[in-house]
């Protein structure tokens, strides 16, 4: 709670380094880079619940949690902007302090979910408890606006472990340009079923940190919801896919990578006869 107490209004930040944003059609949200006004939240406490807050839109619009679901027989629940008759639980958030971070938490347990994957998950904000990619839960708090000591009870003016992060347009040009151009950017395709994909247009994109194979593949898993991929570059030479096995380069040029679904007939060529399944493995 003590990222919300000393801030009249906040920016939420998720795991994909994108806001929590309200739609301009003043129902919808979404995540998107771009830290917009769209982007702030004005913090309201809820009177008689100790630790709950409400979170208003630039639509004075409340953030709430729906009963509906996002897509037909999955578990995500929809997450809109809304003015209900009666300001009920559905617009009442529990903050979660996590290390540096927040979980916030319906009254009924579930946890508002910053999605990655492909189309329609891509940008969406849901809510529910994760089996999987328990840190698409986790959002920085950007103070935006501070209350002033006037604003605060003498418990919050003492707290000692309050920390909020600052925007990133109060923070030092040097320290924004460092973390701006953190890690190496890579841009991403999934190929269709034959191993084709059309990168004469830029990729999906995302900033990785780190240098290992590993890290890639773990990353693009999480953004595209895939499992059990492979990992192509594309010859210079004569245009084919080939699989990366080593490293990363040592540089942190920008990389464009091919994802081959391991469900895909293009897998087959980079898969090992032993283990190819029977659907993929060649007739003969």
């Amino acid at each position: 709670m003590d990222f919300f107490s000393k801030a009249k209004s906040v920016k939420l930040k998720s795991r994909h380094e994108k806001y929590l944003t309200a739609d301009r059609d003043g129902a919808s949200v979404f995540q998107d880079r771009s830290d917009s006004a769209a982007a702030i939240w004005a913090v309201e406490f809820v009177e008689g619940a100790e630790g709950v807050v409400r979170l208003r839109s630039c639509s004075s619009k409340y953030l709430t949690a729906k009963d509906e679901e996002f897509l037909l027989g999955v578990t995500g629940r929809k997450v809109v902007q809304s003015v209900p008759p009666k300001l009920d639980s559905s617009v009442e958030w529990e903050p979660v302090r996590e290390g540096m971070q927040v979980r916030l938490k319906t009254r009924y347990g579930n946890y508002l979910r910053a999605n990655g994957r492909l189309p329609p998950w891509r940008n969406s904000v849901t809510h529910d408890i994760p089996h999987r990619h328990h840190d698409w839960i986790l959002w920085d708090v950007e103070a935006v606006e501070m209350r002033s000591d006037a604003d605060l009870s003498e418990d919050d003016v003492r707290c000692s472990n309050f920390s909020l992060r600052l925007p990133s347009n109060l923070s030092s040009s040097s320290e924004d340009s460092s973390k701006k151009y953190e890690g190496r950017l890579i841009y991403y395709y999934v190929v269709d079923d034959d191993g084709n994909a059309d990168d004469s247009v830029e990729g999906l994109s995302f900033q990785l940190k780190g240098s290992r194979l590993e890290d890639l593949i773990q990353r693009l898993e999480e953004e595209t919801g895939l499992e059990d991929i492979i990992v192509c570059s594309r010859s210079r030479l004569n245009g084919k896919l080939y699989p990366l096995r080593l490293a990363l380069p040592p540089d942190n040029a920008p990389m464009h990578v091919f994802i081959v679904p391991s469900t895909s007939t293009a897998a087959n060529e980079f898969m090992p006869a032993a283990s190819r399944s029977p659907s993929l493995a060649p007739h003969p």
